[in-house]
């Protein structure tokens, strides 16, 4: 009989289905993306029945090709897209409107007009994060004040807000449980992250019912048992952690000062802080790194929302590549010093600019400008962006010297090498990157009695490939001032 974990790695693009023996190692994946819907103009929304039934076939086709009749799942974490809002009626589980993703900016002047009101370092104070679109509060306020009926039927307690996580935790147990984990309540803006406990001054701001809100629980925490997963009945949901979160918790990165960086759709770097809820003066996030066993590890965190999805927006949008993997060929031909520079503010800018209006450009094109320069330039975005967080966390205080960096971007070698060239700082790939899921399985393990302790957890983490920095200071230096004087002109 073999003994796995089974991960729900619910993402913005696609919803995956990972099977990891107690190791740590890949057994079976299973992969379905569903579609994107812009409705307006900065608009971002997921029909949340994609996101269940993407989830339920990818788990079905799992367990039904890669499971033999004596196997055993030991418990199921899952991990999602972070701040995505749902609403839903509790009777029926139907949403009563689209998942608004965390990419969405349709909030953005009632934003402005709170922080004109000068409520932002208050709500700082309380929750770690900055009064942005992004974060689920105004979302949930939009869905409650646009759609007709929904607030009435919210007072009356008759619905159940969630982020996905939330929502697919309630789909897999037939409606019987209403729960989330501690870092996914920290991105709500409705959390104090110092309290551990939804706030009602925040709520009364909003104006949502608390009724609406789910339990918060540990990150590693027996959730409820599994009734509506077909083969993964009577298994229970372990483990439940924000993508981040859980790629943090997969690098273990469990020290203080210990910093992994993400590349999917987005690119999250985050930094542990231990017990230390550090407050940031450069317009980065204070969250909850996880908590376990009712004890809460804090991170400094840098939110980019577009890296991979510039080079999504290179093949789709553009067609300038046919698939992803064509990029790296093409920048390795291209000097790093092209002049061309592309600011991928497609849904406005993040951390540390938090400028929900900035809109994207490519500067310095030329005659001799030609699809290789702006791929690469579209690659080196990504690094640029993040040596913008890591010059924010030194200016906190903290400067991330050695990244462990996972996510789908991180397979092109090159992109490792100028990272490590443009941060002046070592770069080390896993030998297996798929972080962010190996994270809730490690903390369903914990709950699951697998793994006995966090140093089991660092026993397991291997390196890939390290990359170090051969660029001169000079040369960085002058590759990111033409970076910065880029994002001034937008």
């Amino acid at each position: 009989m073999s003994q796995y974990l089974l991960s729900i790695d619910q993402g913005t693009t696609s919803s995956r289905a990972i099977l990891f023996d107690l190791d740590g190692n890949i057994h079976a994946v299973r992969q379905e993306e569903f579609p994107q819907h812009f409705p307006d103009s900065g608009w971002v929304e997921h029909d949340p029945e994609d996101l269940w039934s993407t989830v339920k076939r990818t788990c079905d086709a799992v367990m039904a090709e890669e499971f033999g009749p004596d196997d055993e799942v030991l418990g199921v974490g899952i991990t999602n897209q972070r701040e995505t809002t749902i609403i839903w009626d509790r009777k029926t589980g139907k949403p009563v409107y689209n998942a608004i993703v965390w990419q969405d900016r349709r909030t953005a002047d009632y934003c402005k007009s709170l922080k004109l009101s000068s409520h932002e370092p208050w709500v700082h104070g309380k929750t770690g994060l900055l009064i942005d679109p992004y974060f689920s509060a105004t979302k949930i306020r939009w869905i409650l004040e646009n759609v007709s009926g929904v607030r009435e039927r919210a007072e009356r307690g008759e619905l159940a807000f969630g982020t996905v996580d939330t929502f697919i935790l309630w789909r897999l147990t037939g409606g019987r449980v209403h729960r989330t984990d501690a870092t996914n309540a920290s991105r709500t803006l409705l959390f104090n992250i110092h309290t551990q406990e939804w706030d009602q001054d925040l709520l009364e701001m909003f104006g949502i019912p608390e009724s609406l809100l789910p339990e918060v629980m540990d990150s590693s925490d027996d959730f409820g048992e599994i009734t509506e997963g077909g083969a993964l009945n009577g298994t229970c949901v372990y483990g439940i952690a924000g993508d981040q979160q859980a790629a943090l918790f997969g690098q273990t990165c469990f020290e203080v000062g210990m910093a992994k960086s993400t590349y999917g759709t987005g690119c999250f770097l985050m930094l542990n802080t231990g017990e230390k809820a550090l407050r940031s003066e450069h317009r980065l996030l204070t969250t909850v790194a996880y908590r376990l066993n009712g004890k809460t590890t804090y991170a400094l965190e840098g939110s980019i929302f577009i890296a991979g999805a510039a080079i999504q927006w290179l093949r789709d949008g553009l067609q300038l590549i046919n698939k992803a993997c064509d990029t790296e060929p093409l920048a390795q031909g291209t000097p790093v010093d092209h002049g061309v520079y592309l600011v991928p503010a497609f849904t406005g800018l993040g951390a540390p600019y938090w400028d929900p209006d900035a809109r994207g450009a490519i500067f310095g094109l030329t005659r001799d400008t030609g699809i290789k320069e702006i791929v690469t330039a579209g690659l080196q975005s990504v690094c640029y962006q993040t040596k913008d967080l890591q010059k924010a966390m030194e200016k906190d205080g903290i400067r991330p010297t050695t990244l462990r960096v996972d996510g789908g971007m991180v397979a092109n070698s090159w992109v490792l090498q100028f990272l490590a060239d443009i941060l002046g700082a070592t770069v080390d790939r896993p030998s297996l990157v798929e972080t962010t899921a190996l994270g809730v399985a490690y903390l369903a393990g914990l709950k699951a009695g697998v793994y006995q302790s966090l140093d089991d957890l660092s026993d397991l983490w291997r390196c890939d490939r390290r990359f170090e920095p051969v660029m001169t200071k000079e040369h960085r230096d002058r590759l990111y001032e033409g970076w910065i004087n880029a994002v001034q002109k937008l």
